[in-house]
């Protein structure tokens, strides 16, 4: 039995008595009379308007029932996670941009498994009649770039197909159909996210001196693939500098970067 908030609560229950045998009346307790209607509101004011029912809490009725729970806040929207799930990323920039140790330790760090494939790795496997670009970019180089492309991208269709995500790196150029995004979107299928590293030249310059082999190119030469891939600006792909970034913050920035085109992936 509920009761209304502010009236007297009845006594306990005796034993043969109803719930209210012997509870009297407010009315019983003052004698009965009609109630006096009030004095008429002094000239010059209204009277003020009537107030609430005796069962409601201000002007809003009380609900029927139990307690009304508070309503919970909607969940926030959550973005992807370029951490688990799968992804397939192409990492491009000149020589000396950092793709290899970037993509090495984002794939690293990742929940979900992930393979790193270098092109430069696979190019070289050739040990014998290797076509080094260095020595000039002919038919027979050319040849030896498509193939080692090829090889990437099925490897990359084979990974993804078991759940396994895939970052590979290539100095792809923006005026070079050969050596450009055609072939890997051909070779990977169209879900390849895109990624352009680009510090400066200057950065570029130390970070190749550093190198050995027929992995080191001259400055010259350097300079002149840093300048081709400044055709990369107004693309529309995403572009990171790197030149105040070590290794481990370019790979969160990547993360960023990938969130925003898992997205709203890059028309390209």
């Amino acid at each position: 039995m509920q009761h209304a908030v502010g009236s007297p609560l009845p006594p306990p229950h005796q034993p043969g008595h109803g719930p209210a045998a012997s509870w009297p009346s407010a009315a019983q307790q003052q004698g009965q009379h009609h109630p006096v209607p009030p004095p008429p509101p002094a000239h010059g004011f209204t009277a003020p308007p009537p107030g609430p029912p005796a069962d409601s809490t201000g002007h809003v009725p009380l609900p029927p029932g139990g307690p009304v729970g508070v309503p919970s806040a909607p969940p926030a929207a959550m973005g992807p996670d370029p951490q688990t799930t799968t992804l397939a990323v192409l990492l491009i920039g000149p020589a000396g941009a950092g793709k290899t140790s970037v993509a090495k330790h984002w794939a690293g760090r990742r929940r979900v498994p992930t393979a790193h494939i270098s092109l430069d790795d696979v190019r070289e496997w050739v040990r014998s009649g290797f076509a080094d670009p260095q020595s000039g970019w002919n038919d027979h180089s050319e040849a030896q770039y498509r193939l080692a492309r090829r090889t990437c991208g099925f490897a990359a269709r084979n990974f993804l197909a078991n759940g396994i995500s895939c970052i590979l790196d290539d100095a792809v150029f923006p005026d070079r159909p050969v050596v450009g995004l055609g072939g890997w979107k051909r070779h990977v299928g169209p879900g390849l996210l895109p990624v352009v590293l680009l510090p400066g030249l200057e950065i570029v310059l130390e970070r190749n001196a550093e190198r050995s082999g027929n992995r080191r190119l001259s400055d010259e030469e350097v300079a002149r693939i840093h300048g081709r891939m400044a055709g990369w600006y107004g693309s529309g792909l995403p572009i990171i500098d790197n030149s105040q970034l070590d290794v481990p913050g370019t790979a969160r920035v990547l993360d960023e970067v990938l969130a925003r085109a898992v997205a709203s992936p890059p028309k390209w």
